[in-house]
């Protein structure tokens, strides 16, 4: 072995920043999960593809003066270990009930659910109506709702194969040497840019890391199956009373360039936004001039969203 080896994965490892929080048993493998603040119930944040624990701490300080709130990595994200494939809402929810539970979080809990995340906490609340004492949809999809796809715009359930989703369990996932660049290979861009820097870096490194891709390409190829579900059968009241608000950007951003005309999209858009206000007979939409990522653009509208499920759930 040439003698300079020792020393560049000495180098290598040193360069991977420490976790804000800790590292918690999921059920064969350990999740990143990072709690702050005090308070019942505690708020749960599942973030969107592409998105880390700390890309929310622009919410996460706000929320943790008035209640306790939880950010965490998904399996193969950040500092989490792989956990089992295929990575199922099912399985992503077994694991992160797991974590809570070894961490010592008692539910029921608010959780909060961005982008792809609304359909994981969508299925939570779906399973474990218990464990949910209110939930915040933060620009989720609804499954008649149209996104684009390349050139094209379609529901995220028309790629469902009609498979069976198999049971959630433990084990570990895939094997990889964890990526160690230094931190921030690359600076994120807009509107990550509107994040401290430390945590800039952070992004950039956790976006390099070999196994979000794999990872995040099971989550995209299984959430259609949910989807897919959802279309085939009435969902209008499916979560009970659960305190619900669904934060709806004011314009979807379909642009002229597909093949549907962009008014005819819109029109989807918004109809299934209503849709899952209605998913809870104590739904409630809110239309937030912003884009996609409002816990970056918009944080107190997000927390304020919050705040009142929070209310919401103990009355």
């Amino acid at each position: 072995m040439p003698s300079w080896c020792p020393s560049l994965v000495v180098a290598l490892i040193v360069s991977v920043p420490g976790p804000p929080g800790r590292l918690v048993d999921a059920g064969g493998h350990k999740l990143h999960l990072n709690c702050s603040g005090q308070g019942r119930p505690t708020v749960v944040v599942e973030t969107g593809l592409g998105d880390f624990s700390f890309d929310w701490t622009l919410v996460q300080r706000q929320v943790a003066s008035f209640a306790r709130i939880c950010t965490y990595d998904r399996g193969g994200y950040a500092w989490s270990e792989p956990g089992p494939l295929p990575r199922t809402f099912d399985q992503l929810n077994f694991e992160l009930r797991k974590a809570l539970t070894a961490s010592g979080e008692r539910g029921p809990f608010v959780l909060v659910g961005h982008s792809f995340g609304g359909g994981i906490v969508r299925q939570h609340a779906l399973t474990h109506p218990a464990d949910v004492a209110g939930l915040v949809f933060v620009d989720i999809v609804g499954e008649h709702q149209y996104i684009r796809m390349g050139p094209h715009a379609g529901r995220v359930g028309d790629d469902a194969k009609g498979r069976e989703i198999p049971a959630p369990g433990e084990g570990k996932g895939p094997n990889a040497v964890r990526n160690a660049p230094s931190v921030a290979p690359a600076p994120p861009g807009a509107p990550y840019d509107r994040l401290p820097p430390g945590e800039q870096q952070l992004h950039g490194w956790a976006a390099a890391q070999p196994l979000l891709q794999e990872v995040e390409d099971s989550q995209r190829e299984w959430s259609a199956e949910y989807f897919a579900r959802w279309v085939r059968s009435p969902q209008k009241g499916s979560l009970g009373s659960i305190p619900l608000v669904v934060l709806t950007r004011a314009d979807g951003g379909y642009g002229k360039n597909l093949d549907k005309p962009e008014e005819e999209l819109e029109r989807a858009r918004l109809d299934a936004q209503r849709g899952l206000a209605e998913l809870s007979s104590a739904g409630t939409q809110r239309i937030v001039n912003a884009g996609h990522n409002m816990h970056l653009e918009t944080p107190d509208v997000v927390v304020q969203a919050i705040r009142d499920v929070i209310a919401a759930s103990k009355r």
